[in-house]
């Protein structure tokens, strides 16, 4: 709870998954990939209750099994490949007591923190905002990109000054990196989805913006927690 506002965590982790099969419960540096994101919200200050939301009997185990809350199991209609978050949402809160705030943690970014979490909600709070998003700063700037027209030329995406100037010189710019969302209910359900007019983020650092969807991104985050238990033993 903050400022006396009750707060759900939601983890949607359907068994389906096309990139990187079975992934939600995949074993990253010594538990199953779900089970960062479980623990991440159990440390939260702020989150009274923490759910997963699955299709899936192995993941709803596996979740269980680490300490995770699976009240029910996703209709298979809202599991399948073309699956809307939101609707699992929804059919989740259908089941559910009522809580102001809902935060949606996908358990693809194992690197964000109870302090990620918590600072989002600090954020949402703090700019009276409907909704707040963890955002990262891109490794290269948008400003920086080009299309390619019918004749194969490259053309600069947005205004052809940006692309002569330096880095430190452009506006600044971020990306959704699906670490943390952070929205009032009523404000979510009525608006069909976390981001909207007045929605503000929460910037999160590169290191902890890790969002697996390949086995690449797999291998990049066990070398991120990796580097990160190296640097606290030292």
């Amino acid at each position: 709870m903050i400022d006396g506002l009750s707060i759900l965590a939601i983890v949607p982790a359907r068994g389906g998954s096309k990139g990187l099969p079975r992934k939600n419960i995949r074993e990253l540096a010594g538990k199953p990939l779900i089970a960062w994101t479980l623990d991440a919200a159990r440390d939260s200050r702020y989150v009274d209750r923490c759910i997963v939301s699955t299709d899936d009997d192995e993941i709803a185990a596996v979740a269980r099994a680490h300490g995770g809350d699976v009240p029910f199991l996703r209709p298979p209609e809202l599991a399948g490949d073309d699956a809307n978050t939101h609707d699992a949402i929804v059919h989740a809160l259908s089941l559910l007591p009522a809580f102001d705030i809902l935060v949606l943690l996908q358990p693809t970014s194992p690197l964000r923190g109870s302090e990620d979490i918590d600072g989002t909600l600090e954020t949402l709070l703090r700019h009276r905002a409907p909704s707040c998003v963890s955002v990262v700063e891109p490794a290269k700037s948008p400003y920086w990109s080009y299309r390619v027209d019918a004749h194969q030329r490259l053309q600069p995406l947005l205004d052809p000054q940006y692309s002569r100037m330096r880095r430190q010189d452009l506006p600044h710019a971020f990306v959704l990196n699906g670490a943390v969302y952070a929205a009032h209910t009523a404000w979510l359900i009525d608006n069909g989805g976390a981001l909207g007019d007045g929605t503000v983020p929460y910037v999160m650092p590169p290191e902890r913006s890790v969002d697996i969807d390949t086995a690449f991104d797999f291998e990049l985050a066990a070398l991120y927690l990796r580097h990160h238990r190296q640097s606290s033993a030292a």
